[in-house]
């Protein structure tokens, strides 16, 4: 993720990082729009962590995910229409649950080990389903220093990083669910048995 590897935002990006209020949110891409959905499918790059609109940008994004008419627990630059390697995520495995913004973030592995749980996406409107994702993964991108850093997250937080993580390379969630549909699981048992000695007071 060096210099020579990214780039500054181009000027159609340029157009709708700066269009409106600055301290305002952006619209959010939907899947029901042809032209927003071209967007969504398509593959992000990595940017340049110093160019000068990323903190425009970066406000913006955490402005649009935390609308109390639509707030999410997380959201990528292609769902506001920008294909470059940017998310924003709740970190609900942190004190006060914070939002943390990550520059071109990569999942570099995967546990075996999953778990199923519902989901829904800004982009996808009045639709919610279950899916499997790992449970734990470890991930690098850049600080605001342009330094690499690395980071093993598991449980819902995860989650959520393996969710947006996907809209960079124009995966949506229901493209995981036709995926998963002729995936065989083994379960697990998670159930402890518990037990007393016979003819013991039960409270």
């Amino acid at each position: 993720m060096g210099k020579s590897k990214t780039s500054g935002f181009n000027k159609l990006e340029k157009d709708i990082i700066l269009g409106g209020q600055s301290d305002s949110e952006l619209p959010v891409y939907l899947i029901t729009d042809k032209k927003e959905l071209k967007v969504l499918k398509k593959s992000s790059i990595d940017i340049d962590y110093a160019v000068p609109l990323l903190p425009v940008l970066e406000e913006r994004m955490l402005k649009t995910v935390q609308n109390p008419s639509h707030p999410g627990v997380g959201i990528a630059a292609p769902q506001v229409g920008i294909n470059r390697n940017l998310i924003w995520v709740q970190r609900f495995d942190k004190e006060g649950e914070p939002f943390e913004f990550y520059i071109n973030p990569k999942i570099i592995w995967k546990s075996k080990l999953t778990r199923q749980g519902i989901e829904g996406c800004l982009s996808i409107p009045d639709r919610k389903e279950d899916v499997l994702r790992s449970y734990a993964i470890r991930i690098t991108y850049q600080d605001k220093k342009g330094q690499i850093v690395e980071e093993n997250i598991e449980g819902f937080t995860a989650v959520i990083f393996q969710h947006e993580v996907d809209h960079l390379y124009g995966i949506l969630y229901p493209d995981r669910l036709v995926e998963q549909e002729d995936s065989e699981q083994v379960e697990l048992n998670e159930k402890i048995p518990f037990s007393i000695p016979k003819n013991t007071l039960i409270p």
